[in-house]
C-alpha cells in the first residue's frame, strides 16, 4: 500500500466502532449523557465521520445486545441520569450513583441496581411535568404500548421467559387478557413508556448534535429477535412457532474452522411465507423503526436473507441442520420502495455462496472485509487486503474479533510474518498502527476502526467472545483521547485520502 496512490474523495470516510456502553463516565457504564458529546467533538476533531455502535436494545441474559426483548425499544442502561438532572427531570447525590471500582470494565448487576431506584423516582417526580411529550411519543411509536405491556407483565411473573406465563390467556395475547392486564397494570405500563421516551429524547439530542459536526450514527442490526422477546410475543405468525409458541426450528451457523459443533443462537426462525403474504409488512416496520434511529444500518448475518441454517428446537448444538432459501430478494424490493434512500451495509461474513452474492449484487449493498481474517490463508482469500474494494466497508476487526494485538499475539508464526511482510511492522506492539494506517488507506470508501485497536489496547479490551456467555461486552474506554492524539488521527485521515477539503 502506497500513500502516493491515495486520492482524497468525497466518497471516502472513516469511522470508529465503539458502543454506547464503552463510553468513559461516572455512572458505571457509557450513556448518551456528556461523554457521548464529548466522543462526537473527538470524531470530529480527529477526521472521522462515522460513528457505529451496537444494537440499542435492551439487554437479557449475558447482556448481549444481539439478545434484545425488542428490537424497537432503548436500552434504560443508557439513559444519562446526570443529563436527566441537568434537565430538572431527577435530582439526586452523587454518591447514589453505581459504585465503580473498575472503570475500565461494566459491572452490569451493581448498575443496574444502582440505577433503578432513580429512573423510578424520576418518573414519580417529573412525569406529570412531561406528559404531554409521552404520549405524543407513544402515539408516534405504537410499538411502546405492547411492549411496555410485555415487560410489565415479565417482570410481575418474576423474569420467567413469556412461553413460561402461567396465565396462559396472557401468553397467548387473548384479547380480553390483554385489556385486563393493561388495567392491572397501568401504572406500569406508564413507566415504562416513560423511560423509552427519555431513551428516544436523548438518543434524539446526540443524533442533532452529531449531525451538526457532520457524523453519521451507524446502528447494527441482528437478523433475527431473541426467542424471549415482545416481538415473538406480539406477533407469532412471524415466527415459526407451533401450537404452543415454541420454536419448531431456531437459527445458528454450520461447523466451520472456528467452532467443530457450530453455533446453536437459538433465535426463532422466521415464517418467510407468511411476512411474503402480508406484503412483509413487519419488516417495513422494523426497517423504517432503524431508518428513523441510524444514518446507516449494518445487517448482521446478512446471509440469511439468501439461505438461512435451520436446526431443530432442543438439539444441542449446530451439527443436526439444514440450509432453506429464503425471499431476500422480494423483501429488499419492497423495502426499497417503501424507504427509498434506506443506506444498508451487509455482514456478509460467513458461509458467501453465489446465492448470496446474487442477493448483494441485487441490492447494490456495500459487503464488508475484515483486515485480521486476511493473512496466513493466501491471496486469494477475499479479506486479504490486495482484494478489497471500493464499494466495502472495511475493518481492523469487529466487536466479534480479539483486537489486532491480542491476535497478533495468539496467531500462528505464518499469519503474523504474513502480516508484517505486507503492512510492514516488525514488533507486535506497532501491528495495530500499521492495521489501523492500512485500512484507512485502502481503496475501500468506508474504512472502520474499532476504537481498541486505533489505541493499540491487548486482548483484555476485547469485547466479545463468540458462543460464550459472560465476561462479555465489558470493556469500556476510560478517557477520550487529547487534542494531541486527535491532530496524529486527522493527519493521519488526511493522509489516506479520508477528509475532504
Amino acid at each position: 500500500m502506497k500513500d502516493t496512490q491515495i486520492k482524497t474523495s468525497p466518497d471516502r470516510k472513516s469511522g470508529i466502532l465503539l458502543h454506547i456502553s464503552s463510553l468513559p463516565g461516572s455512572e458505571g457504564v457509557g450513556t448518551l449523557g456528556e461523554e457521548a458529546f464529548a466522543f462526537a467533538d473527538f470524531l470530529h476533531a480527529s477526521g472521522f465521520s462515522i460513528w457505529q455502535v451496537l444494537p440499542m436494545g435492551p439487554t437479557g441474559y449475558g447482556e448481549s445486545p444481539y439478545q434484545s426483548t425488542s428490537i424497537f425499544a432503548g436500552n434504560p442502561t443508557l439513559i444519562s441520569l446526570r443529563t436527566l438532572r441537568r434537565d430538572g427531570l431527577l435530582d439526586f447525590s452523587d454518591d447514589e450513583l453505581p459504585h465503580v471500582s473498575d472503570p475500565g470494565k461494566v459491572d452490569f448487576d451493581s448498575v443496574r441496581s444502582a440505577r433503578e431506584p432513580l429512573l423510578r423516582r424520576c418518573y414519580q417526580t417529573s412525569y406529570e411535568a412531561c406528559h404531554k411529550d409521552v404520549e405524543k411519543f407513544e402515539a408516534s411509536h405504537p410499538w411502546v404500548q405492547d411492549y411496555a405491556l410485555f415487560t410489565s407483565v415479565k417482570a410481575h411473573f418474576g423474569g420467567i421467559m413469556w412461553t413460561q406465563w402461567p396465565d396462559q390467556e396472557i401468553r397467548n395475547r387473548k384479547p380480553s387478557a390483554v385489556a385486563a392486564w393493561s388495567e392491572k397494570m397501568k401504572d406500569e405500563i406508564r413507566y415504562h413508556i416513560f423511560i423509552q421516551y427519555l431513551f428516544d429524547r436523548q438518543w434524539t439530542q446526540l443524533h442533532d448534535y452529531c449531525r451538526k459536526l457532520s457524523i453519521r450514527l451507524f446502528g447494527d442490526m441482528p437478523i433475527y429477535v431473541a426467542e424471549d422477546s415482545a416481538d415473538t410475543w406480539t406477533s407469532p405468525k412471524v415466527f415459526q412457532l407451533d401450537r404452543n409458541r415454541l420454536p419448531k426450528r431456531v437459527a445458528g451457523v454450520p461447523p466451520d474452522y472456528f467452532s467443530e459443533d457450530g453455533q446453536l443462537w437459538g433465535n426463532p426462525l422466521y415464517r418467510w411465507w407468511y411476512l411474503r403474504l402480508t406484503g412483509f409488512s413487519w419488516w417495513k416496520a422494523r426497517m423504517r423503526h432503524m431508518a428513523q434511529m441510524y444514518d446507516i444500518v449494518r445487517i448482521d448475518h446478512f446471509i440469511g436473507f439468501a439461505n438461512y441454517y435451520s436446526i431443530p428446537y432442543g438439539a444441542k448444538n449446530a451439527r443436526i441442520g439444514k440450509w432453506v432459501l429464503a425471499p431476500g430478494k422480494q423483501l429488499f424490493r419492497a423495502l426499497q420502495r417503501e424507504i427509498p434512500g434506506l443506506h444498508i451495509v451487509a455482514e456478509d461474513l460467513g458461509s458467501v455462496n453465489a446465492r448470496v452474492r446474487a442477493l448483494i449484487d441485487e441490492t447494490g449493498f456495500p459487503g464488508m472485509k475484515v483486515l485480521v481474517f486476511g493473512f496466513g490463508s493466501g491471496e486469494e482469500n477475499p479479506h486479504f487486503i490486495g482484494n478489497w474494494t471500493k464499494h466495502t466497508v472495511v475493518y481492523t476487526g469487529t466487536h466479534d474479533n480479539d483486537t489486532v494485538l491480542g491476535y497478533l499475539k495468539r496467531a500462528d508464526k505464518k499469519e503474523v510474518d504474513h502480516a508484517r511482510q505486507v503492512l510492514h511492522f516488525e514488533k507486535l506492539e506497532d501491528g495495530p498502527a500499521a492495521f489501523v494506517r492500512a485500512t484507512l488507506a485502502s481503496p475501500s470508501d468506508t474504512a472502520m476502526i474499532a476504537m481498541q485497536d486505533l489505541l493499540g489496547l491487548d486482548n483484555s479490551a476485547r469485547m466479545n467472545m463468540p458462543s460464550t456467555v459472560g465476561g462479555n461486552w465489558l470493556w469500556r474506554l476510560k478517557v477520550i483521547p487529547d487534542p494531541d492524539a486527535q491532530t496524529m488521527y486527522r493527519k493521519l485521515n488526511e493522509e489516506t485520502g479520508r477528509i475532504h477539503t
